[in-house]
C-alpha cells in the first residue's frame, strides 16, 4: 500500500554553498554541499568552460562540436580566495565566484562588468524523462545587443527575441518562425564597446531568451544534459568570432569550381532535359559550374542508384557534362527504403546498422521512397560503412559532389515530423535517445558523407551540402537556408540568415535563389541574384511544382542581368577565393555584418540589410519592388561606388540612386581588387593578365590575394601563392608594395592595373625605383597600365 505520494519539490533547484575545492592543471572545481559542481577550465586566456554537475560526479566528457585538433594553451592563471567569492585571473580577465551559490561575473582587467549571474545556474528535475532541466540566467546591461544563433529568419539584433533550437523541417517558413533546420547554440553579446560570446554545447533542445521574458534578464536553458557553456572575451566581436570558430573547427579549402554559379531543381529528368538545360548556360553566355540531380535521379528514390529510365548511362551522361565544364551533384537522403531486394538496406540490416526503438525493433519512418529505415550516423562503424558507399558515385561514375537532404532528420505522415524521442543511438560510445541525438544526426550524416566522397574524389577536393547542421558542422560541410519562399520577405530572410550564419561559424553557406516553393516574379529573381551573387554558396533551387526558375525563365532583361552578376562573380572569383583561404586560416567570417565591421558605431547595431563582401566591398541588396533606389548606411572611412566610382565619406546614411540592373555595390578606399576574366566555368580559359583595380586612398590600405592550383592539395606542401598588397596614397602620388609568399607560379605574367579615384594626372611611372616609358607599359589615358607581375613596389607620381 503506498502510503505517501508526494514528490519532493519540482520547481527550480540551485546550488548551496561551496565546501572545496580543488586545483588541477587548467581547471578549478568548486564542490557544494548539496553535490552540485561547477568545474571551470581556461582553454585560453579569453576563453573559459563552465560545466555545471548537480549529481556529484560528472559523465563522460563528449562533444561532437569541438574540434579536437585545436591546441589550447593560456599565458597565466591565478586563483585567489576572498571572503565571499574566489577569483580567478588570466592575462585577459577575471571571473568572481561567490561561495553562497556559484554565482559567477567576469571582468576584464579594468574591473569593467562584462558579464554577470542573475540567477545564474539552476535545473529542475525532468521526472517525465529522467535527468534535468538546465538552466541559466544572466543580467542584460543598458544597451546590451545579441548576435548569432545561425540562420534564424529574424532581425540581426535578437535583442527581445525568444528562439528554439531543434533541428526541424520547416517546408516554406516565415519570418520569425522557429524552430528551423539548424542548431548553433552561440551567441555574441555587445554592451559598452565590448563584445563577448556563450558557446552553449548541448544538442537537446535548447532556448534562448534575450530580454523578452524579463527585461534586462537573458537566459537560455535545456531539456536535458548538462549545464555546459564557453564564454569568449573579445573585447571586438572580430575576437569573438574567430575564438568560436577556432573551437568549434573550420572547412579544408573547396577546389574553386565549387565558388562559381550552380543550377538546381527538384527535378532536372531524364538526361535530355539535363542537357538541355547546361546547353542553354552555354548558348546563353551564363556561367555556371554545377548542375544537381534531385531525388528522381533515383530508382524509386533508393539512395545510390539509378533510374534507368531517365539516366540510362550515367557515366557517359556525366563524362559529356564535365566536358562542357558542368560538375555534377546528386542528392542523398538519410531514408534507406525497406525492400530486401535493395543492396543497401541488405548490407545495413546484416550488420545492424540502422537506428531501433527502446524496446527492440527498427524506428520505421515515411519518406520519399515510403517506408524506410534510417542509419545512425552516431556509430562511427555505419559512418566507415556510409563512406564507401560512395565509391560507385564518385570513382566510377564522376559524380564531384553530394547534397545531403531531409536530415534533421525529417519523416512524412508523424506531428513531430521526426524521429520519436525514444529512438536509441550510439553516439560514439556515450549511448543516448533521439532527444540528445536529434539535433546532431544531419551532421554526423554530413561528416560520413564528406568522408565518402573524400575518400573517392581524391586528388582533387571534396564538396559536400548539408540541410541540418550543429555547431562544427562546417568542417565537413556546407549548407543552404532550407525551403524558403519567393516573396520579398524572403528575399530580406535570406540576406539576414546569410550574415548570420557567417558570424556563427558557418561561413559556406546560400540560399535557395529566387525562392524554393512558389515563383517569383521576373524582377524578384533578377534582385535575388543581385544578392545571391554575393553568398558564398551561390545556387538557384526550385520546386517543380511552382513553374520554371532558370534565368531564361522570365524576360530579356533578366536574362541580362543574371548574365551581368553572375559574371560579375566569376570576374571576383580571386577575391571570393581570398575571403575563403582567410576563413580557414584565420576563422574570419566571409560576410561581415556592419555590427562585426565596426561594433563602435552604434549605428550598425541594428542594421541588416548592409554587409561587407571580404573585407573591402559593401553590398546593399534591394529588397523591395520598383526600386529606384534606397537609403543605406555607410560605415566609417571612404567608399567609391562601384558603378561611377564616386567617392563617398561614410559614417552616415544616405540614398543612393539605382537602376533595375544594379544594386548598391561600394569599394573601400585605397582596396585592391583582384579580377578574372569571364570564363563560363572555372578553367575554361587559359589568361596572361590578372587585372588588380586600384582604388586611391590618401593613407595606407592593405590588400591580400591568395591562389593555388585550385583544386588538389599541393598548397598544403606551400604550393600556393600570398601576395600582400599595399597602397599609399598622397596628394600626387601613390605607391603600390607588392610582396608575395608561396611557391606557387601563377600561370599569368602580367598584372592589368586599373587606377581609379586618381585625383592627378599621372606624369611619371616608377617600377622598382626606374622610370619606366608609358609605351613599355601599355599606359593609356584612362588609367589603365599593363605590367610584369615580377615588381616589388610601383611609384606612380602625378601634377
Amino acid at each position: 500500500m503506498i502510503t505517501n505520494t508526494s514528490l519532493e519539490y519540482k520547481g527550480d533547484l540551485y546550488p548551496s554553498k561551496i565546501v572545496s575545492y580543488e586545483h588541477e592543471g587548467d581547471s578549478i572545481s568548486f564542490n557544494t554541499d548539496n553535490k552540485v559542481i561547477l568545474k571551470v577550465t581556461i582553454l585560453r586566456d579569453s576563453l573559459i568552460r563552465f560545466r555545471f554537475t548537480t549529481k556529484g560526479y560528472f559523465s563522460n566528457d563528449f562533444s561532437y562540436a569541438i574540434d579536437k585538433t585545436q591546441l589550447h594553451g593560456y599565458n597565466f592563471l591565478e586563483l585567489t580566495e576572498e571572503e565571499t567569492y574566489f577569483e580567478i585571473r588570466t592575462s585577459k580577465v577575471k571571473c568572481k565566484i561567490q561561495k553562497a551559490d556559484l554565482r559567477l561575473a567576469v571582468y576584464d582587467l579594468n574591473d569593467f562588468l562584462i558579464l554577470e549571474d542573475e540567477l545564474g545556474f539552476h535545473w529542475e528535475e525532468s521526472y517525465e524523462y529522467g535527468g534535468n532541466i538546465v538552466k541559466m540566467s544572466k543580467f542584460s546591461k543598458d544597451g546590451e545587443c545579441y548576435y548569432g544563433l545561425g540562420d534564424k529568419a529574424t532581425q540581426m539584433n535578437l535583442k527581445g527575441k525568444r528562439v528554439e533550437n531543434f533541428a526541424t523541417d520547416q517546408y516554406a517558413y516565415q519570418k520569425d518562425q522557429e524552430p528551423l533546420y539548424k542548431v548553433v547554440p552561440f551567441y555574441i553579446g555587445l554592451h559598452n564597446k565590448q563584445s563577448y560570446g556563450i558557446f552553449f554545447d548541448n544538442t537537446f533542445r535548447t532556448f534562448f531568451d534575450f530580454c523578452q521574458e524579463r527585461r534586462n534578464i537573458t537566459s537560455f536553458w535545456a531539456e536535458g544534459g548538462e549545464m555546459n557553456y564557453y564564454f569568449i572575451y573579445g573585447p571586438q566581436m572580430q575576437d569573438v568570432v574567430t575564438t568560436y570558430t577556432d573551437l568549434t573547427g573550420k572547412p579544408e579549402l573547396p577546389p574553386l569550381w565549387v565558388l562559381g554559379y550552380h543550377q538546381c531543381k527538384w527535378s532536372y529528368y531524364p538526361e535530355s532535359k539535363v542537357k538541355e538545360i547546361t546547353s542553354k548556360f552555354r548558348e546563353l553566355k551564363i556561367p555556371c559550374d554545377a548542375i544537381y540531380l534531385d531525388i528522381d535521379y533515383m530508382d524509386g528514390f533508393r539512395c545510390f542508384t539509378w533510374n534507368k529510365n531517365y539516366f540510362p548511362d550515367p557515366k557517359k551522361m556525366v563524362a559529356e557534362l564535365a566536358e562542357d565544364g558542368f560538375k555534377t551533384v546528386v542528392i542523398i537522403d538519410p531514408g534507406i527504403k525497406i525492400d530486401k531486394d535493395y543492396w543497401v538496406y541488405q548490407e545495413a540490416l546484416e550488420k545492424d546498422y540502422f537506428c531501433k526503438r527502446a524496446d527492440g525493433p527498427y524506428m520505421k519512418g515515411k519518406v520519399w521512397p515510403g517506408e524506410c529505415n534510417f542509419p545512425d550516423y552516431t556509430n562511427p562503424a555505419v559512418r566507415e560503412w556510409w563512406a564507401g558507399l560512395f565509391k560507385e558515385l564518385i570513382a566510377d561514375i564522376g559524380v564531384k559532389g553530394v547534397w545531403n537532404d531531409m536530415n534533421e532528420p525529417a519523416v512524412m505522415e508523424v506531428p513531430n515530423k521526426t524521429f520519436p524521442m525514444d529512438v536509441r543511438h550510439l553516439y560514439d560510445g556515450n549511448p543516448c535517445s533521439h532527444r540528445k541525438a536529434h539535433n546532431i544526426y544531419g551532421t554526423q550524416m554530413a561528416r560520413a558523407t564528406y568522408h565518402g566522397v573524400k575518400r573517392f574524389v581524391y586528388p582533387k577536393r571534396p564538396f559536400v551540402i548539408t540541410r541540418s547542421a550543429y555547431s562544427g558542422a562546417q568542417r565537413y560541410t556546407s549548407s543552404w537556408t532550407g525551403d524558403n519562399v519567393a516573396t520579398w520577405e524572403h528575399l530580406w530572410i535570406a540576406n539576414i540568415q546569410v550574415q548570420r550564419m557567417s558570424i556563427s561559424g558557418m561561413g559556406f553557406t546560400g540560399s535557395d535563389i529566387g525562392g524554393f516553393a512558389e515563383q517569383p516574379s521576373g524582377e524578384l529573381y533578377a534582385r535575388w541574384i543581385q544578392l545571391g551573387v554575393f553568398h558564398p554558396f551561390c545556387r538557384t533551387h526550385s520546386s517543380g511544382d511552382h513553374g520554371n526558375q532558370e534565368p531564361w525563365s522570365f524576360d530579356e532583361e533578366v536574362i541580362n542581368i543574371t548574365r551581368k552578376f553572375v559574371s560579375l562573380r566569376y570576374q571576383l572569383l580571386p577575391y571570393l577565393y581570398t575571403m575563403f583561404w582567410q576563413y580557414i586560416e584565420e576563422g574570419v567570417p566571409m560576410l561581415k555584418p556592419l555590427v562585426y565591421y565596426d561594433q563602435d558605431d552604434t549605428q550598425t547595431h541594428y542594421r541588416n540589410d548592409e554587409f561587407v563582401f571580404g573585407n573591402q566591398i559593401l553590398v546593399c541588396p534591394i529588397l523591395e519592388p520598383n526600386a529606384v533606389g534606397r537609403r543605406m548606411y555607410i560605415p566609417r572611412g571612404e567608399w567609391y561606388n562601384y558603378w561611377t566610382n564616386e567617392l563617398f565619406v561614410g559614417g552616415r546614411e544616405i540614398w543612393i540612386d539605382t537602376k533595375f540592373d544594379e544594386i548598391p555595390v561600394f569599394i573601400k578606399a585605397g582596396a585592391i581588387i583582384p579580377k578574372y576574366p569571364v570564363q563560363q566555368y572555372v578553367g575554361e580559359l587559359e589568361f596572361d593578365e590578372l587585372t588588380l583595380d586600384v582604388y586611391y586612398k590618401n593613407g595606407k590600405e592593405k590588400s591580400v590575394v591568395y591562389e593555388d592550383a585550385q583544386d588538389g592539395y599541393d598548397y598544403k606542401k606551400g604550393r600556393y601563392s600570398f601576395l600582400s598588397l599595399r597602397t599609399i596614397g598622397k596628394d600626387k602620388e601613390l605607391i603600390i608594395q607588392l610582396h608575395k609568399e608561396g611557391k606557387y607560379d601563377t600561370p599569368y605574367s602580367k598584372y592589368k592595373i586599373n587606377l581609379i579615384g586618381l585625383p592627378f594626372k599621372v606624369t611619371e611611372i616608377e617600377i622598382d625605383n626606374e622610370k619606366v616609358d608609358f609605351d613599355k607599359i601599355s599606359f593609356e589615358s584612362n588609367n589603365f597600365l599593363i605590367v610584369d607581375k615580377e615588381f616589388n613596389e610601383l611609384h606612380i607620381v602625378g601634377e
